[in-house]
């Protein structure tokens, strides 16, 4: 019986390296693959420019893929900038973008981060929504949203002083009397 089976096995591998072989070309034939083709605009808008580039908004490939193909020079286009490198980890880096913004357009920006990195929050990734919530507050300091996912992702990281002082202010922000702000309360009423 097993020798049957051992056999059968000879006799499957034999066919599948016959099929191989017979299926490769000759190494000397083989064309050299096309470059990967430049995809991701660089003037327009800049969430068309985003959608092109977000695959590349990790820590890995954030420096290299912006270097590469720049974001459109338009606020849109920075403020998407900024929650690439955001979403990569590059907090100091999104920050360098949205300073070289005037004034009064880093708010704007620091609203198209805020609506890049809120899914990461929602997702309750609490390492990479915080700076990324944090860097929204800098620029936005009454984003409600932004200081209660801030406060609960440092009071998920142990961050006890930042979570009381954004949780406390995102109750000065927002009156709403619903899950939010019961769930700021309770968790301020942990930290006392």
């Amino acid at each position: 019986m097993h020798r049957t089976l051992y056999l059968i096995g000879a006799g499957y591998l034999a066919i599948c390296g016959m099929v191989y072989v017979g299926f490769r070309e000759p190494r000397g034939n083989r064309a050299a693959p096309d470059a990967p083709a430049n995809t991701v605009p660089t003037s327009g808008s800049g969430e068309a420019w985003y959608a092109a580039i977000k695959p590349y908004c990790n820590a890995v490939e954030v420096e290299i893929a912006q270097r590469n193909h720049p974001a459109p020079a338009t606020l849109d286009g920075q403020g998407f900038s900024a929650a690439c490198y955001a979403l990569g980890g590059k907090i100091e880096s999104a920050r360098a973008v949205i300073d070289r913004l005037p004034s009064a357009d880093r708010s704007q920006a620091a609203g198209i981060v805020f609506a890049v990195g809120h899914p990461v929050a929602d997702a309750g990734d609490n390492r990479s929504a915080g700076p990324i919530m944090e860097l929204v507050v800098a620029y936005w300091p009454n984003h409600y949203m932004a200081l209660y996912h801030a406060g609960m992702a440092e009071y998920g990281l142990g961050q006890n002083e930042l979570a009381r002082q954004h949780l406390e202010s995102f109750l000065q922000y927002y009156h709403e009397q619903d899950g939010w702000t019961q769930s700021a309360r309770e968790t301020l009423a942990r930290l006392q």
